[in-house]
């Protein structure tokens, strides 16, 4: 038997894993950098509401504008997002894949591993799907927190029943950015 078709097909079942590998990494890369800017225009907005009006302010800014500013930041053909194990707004609720990235990322950094290091990305069905930690910062607890006021927990449970996102502390994972694109068929 002729082993230069076996090694001809070797070579190339090598080559297709190598041209998949690069693409994933650029899809990574690509993912990660949708992320600043997100993060930047999010955080921005709530630090601008709890100056306006404290926490009940951050609150409605939250509901109302964090929907629109992930649709901005939704640049074809990404879909950018946030999710969490303990969601406030059950939009936001993780799907089987995302659950069990977020369960990675809570027993990793139970393991120490820095929360800015934790991003997982992998292609899913037809689907490339990147997710990166989010970390409890502390601008974060004032509506996140242990402590909160009698207030906003009344207005809390008024505009989101089922609010899982409380109780968190600095440094605490408090969810993940979820991206995903659809591949070329």
């Amino acid at each position: 038997m002729n082993a230069l078709p076996l090694i001809t097909l070797g070579l190339l079942a090598f080559g297709v894993h190598a041209a998949s590998a690069t693409d994933t990494e650029r899809l990574r890369s690509e993912a990660a950098n949708l992320i600043p800017a997100f993060q930047q225009q999010l955080l921005g907005t709530v630090k601008q509401a709890m100056a306006d009006g404290g926490p009940a302010r951050a609150v409605e800014a939250c509901q109302l504008l964090a929907p629109g500013i992930a649709d901005q930041h939704s640049k074809a053909p990404w879909q950018i997002g946030r999710t969490a194990l303990k969601v406030r707004n059950p939009d936001n609720a993780p799907d089987a894949w995302e659950r069990a990235v977020l369960g990675q990322f809570a027993e990793r950094a139970a393991a120490g591993e820095p929360l800015e290091k934790l991003a997982h990305g992998e292609i899913v069905g037809a689907e490339y799907r990147y997710m990166q930690a989010i970390g409890t910062a502390e601008a974060c607890l004032g509506c996140h927190g242990e402590n909160l006021e009698p207030e906003l927990l009344g207005l809390l449970d008024q505009r989101y029943p089922q609010d899982r996102a409380r109780g968190f502390r600095e440094g605490d994972l408090r969810g993940a950015f979820t991206l995903s694109r659809t591949l070329a068929p």
